[in-house]
């Protein structure tokens, strides 16, 4: 049975920082690629971030380019996203995702087979 556990999620002030981790378990880590995706309060889930298998490619949704960093272990079978310079539009629901292919459609929900539980994270003003 696949697992996708996101954990780290919290409340914090606007201009800090929050590293968020996804574990994953029941599949083969290194054959999927990753990817966190986000829902706002009343708003529809958006992608956020993308990695590739080995993790030497990584995508950015333009709101959080060069504020996030994705990253992953595949040793340990673990994948992290590094929040810095945190916004008040930053708030919701996180999520963390595995898909079995590799495309260039990696902002598409399609593409990721498993999905995690999601962790909440608050920015405040």
């Amino acid at each position: 049975q696949v697992q996708l556990v996101e954990s780290g999620g919290g409340l914090v002030q606007a201009g800090g920082s929050l590293g968020l981790s996804c574990a994953a378990s029941g599949l083969t880590f290194i054959t999927y690629v990753m990817g966190w995706f986000r829902q706002p309060p009343g708003k529809d889930r958006e992608f956020i971030a993308y990695i590739s298998r080995r993790g030497d490619r990584a995508y950015y949704a333009d709101s959080v380019k060069g504020r996030f960093t994705i990253s992953r272990d595949n040793a340990k079978n673990t994948m992290s996203l590094q929040m810095n310079g945190l916004k008040p539009e930053d708030t919701g629901v996180y999520y963390c995702a595995a898909g079995p292919l590799d495309t260039n459609i990696y902002e598409a929900e399609g593409q990721y087979r498993y999905w995690g539980q999601g962790t909440q994270v608050t920015v405040s003003s």
